[in-house]
This record gives structure tokens, C-alpha cells and sequence, in this order.
């Protein structure tokens, strides 16, 4: 609770307004351990594909980099009271040289999701969500644009594929709040304007999608710090 001062007609009247106190999380997210070989991509059956690249493309399953720190993992909160509504602008997924980007994405349910094509070949997008309707569309090479939409929110990320191509593969965070983020490549984020409270927060990374880490963390007004280590599973 906090108090400002009114004059009203020469008279001092203090009063108190409310304010719902807002912070920051921020962390690390990182890998201890030897990273798995990285896999080649196989684009020869589609010569658009191999031919917007100078040279070999590798599986964006797994990226960290030589200290440990990983990219796109995606951090959110859990169970948080949000009445804001979706963002106006949409989220864009291009495609480009056969490859989605970004590879990790998030949205607030009921905010457009712009799908771009910028290569020039037939691409067919194919949604694979739990709890919305999923949907499947062609986009040939002069098909440049589509939007679509999730109405509801996910109880975990999901991913998009092409059936042309099988290797391209995105994930997307559907959420009933924008208290999300996705990792750098120095394996940072920052969740900024979370309503004071203590929640659950979640780092999800495709590899470990089966067990995603978790933790509890207090937001006050300030800032608070919050980092996640994976670690390879211990063989039984």
C-alpha cells in the first residue's frame, strides 16, 4: 500500500491507493555435462532446401554453447492470475531454407500467429496441440502469409512440423499469460512485470520435454534470480 497527497480546493486530504507491485525474474539455464553430437540434416530430396545453405545444417534439437549455457529453453510461470487480454501484434514463424524460425516460440493464447513463407518451394504446416484444434495447410512458394490462432492455452509446449520436409520441427508455449521467455544463445532471460506472488516456474528444453525442470520462486518489486542446471540421466 502506498499514499500520495490530493489538494482539493486548498484542503490537503491524504488517501491511499493500491498498487499491485510488479518484478523481474531473470536466470541461466545451462547443461552440465558433454553435449551429444549434433546431427546432420538431410535436405538432398528437396534441392531448395540444400541450396539456401553454403554449408551443412545441423538437428536445432540440442544448442549449448562451450561453457554449458543453453539456448531456447523456454522458462514460464504456472497458475498466474492474468486478465489482460492477448497482444495486438502477432508472433511471426517463418520458414526459411527449410528451417523454422525461431525454433522455440511462445504466445498468449488467442494472439495471431504469423506464418511466413521465404523459401521457394511447397511447405505444409501441421500443428500437433493437446487441447486446441490442431490444424494442416499447404503453402506453396507464392503462398507468402497465413495467420492463425490458438484459443485456449497448453498445459505444455507442443510442436509444429512440415510433412513435406520431416526434419522441420518447431515448438510453441501456448499461455494463458505472457509471463514467458525463451533463453539466448548465452543461455539468459528475463521475465519482466510479473504481479507480486509466489509461483511455480517451469524451464522446459526439447531434449529433457519428458522432465522439465521446475522450481518455486517469490516475486516481490525488484528483481529475482533464478537459474536451472540438466543434467544427463543417471542410468538404472
Amino acid at each position: 500500500m502506498k499514499l500520495k497527497k490530493l489538494i482539493v480546493t486548498g484542503i490537503a486530504m491524504t488517501f491511499a491507493i493500491a498498487f499491485v507491485d510488479a518484478g523481474t525474474l531473470k536466470g541461466h539455464v545451462k547443461y552440465d555435462g558433454k553435449a551429444p553430437k549434433s546431427k546432420r540434416l538431410k535436405m538432398d530430396a528437396d534441392p531448395v532446401c540444400g541450396a539456401s545453405h553454403s554449408g551443412p545444417v545441423y538437428s536445432e534439437s540440442f544448442k549449448m554453447a562451450a561453457d554449458g549455457s543453453m539456448a531456447e529453453a523456454i522458462v514460464y510461470l504456472k497458475n498466474v492470475s492474468y486478465s489482460g487480454g492477448s497482444p495486438a501484434d502477432p508472433v511471426i514463424l517463418d520458414q526459411n531454407g527449410c528451417i523454422y524460425n525461431p525454433h522455440v516460440l511462445g504466445l498468449v493464447a488467442g494472439q495471431a500467429l504469423l506464418i511466413k513463407n521465404s523459401d521457394a518451394t511447397l511447405h505444409n504446416i501441421h500443428s500437433r496441440p493437446n487441447v486446441n484444434k490442431e490444424f494442416n495447410f499447404a503453402m506453396p512458394k507464392v503462398v507468402k502469409e497465413k495467420k492463425s490462432t490458438f484459443a485456449e492455452s497448453e498445459p505444455e509446449p507442443f510442436y509444429i512440423k512440415c510433412d513435406v520436409h520431416p526434419w522441420m520441427k518447431a515448438w510453441v508455449l501456448v499461455s494463458d499469460h505472457p509471463y514467458f521467455a525463451v533463453t539466448d544463445s548465452n543461455g539468459n532471460f528475463s521475465i519482466d512485470g510479473i504481479p507480486a506472488g509466489s509461483y511455480e516456474v517451469v524451464c522446459w528444453q526439447e531434449k529433457f520435454k519428458k522432465k522439465p525442470m521446475t522450481a518455486t520462486v517469490t516475486i516481490g518489486d525488484g528483481e529475482t534470480n533464478q537459474d536451472f542446471t540438466f543434467t544427463r540421466p543417471k542410468k538404472k
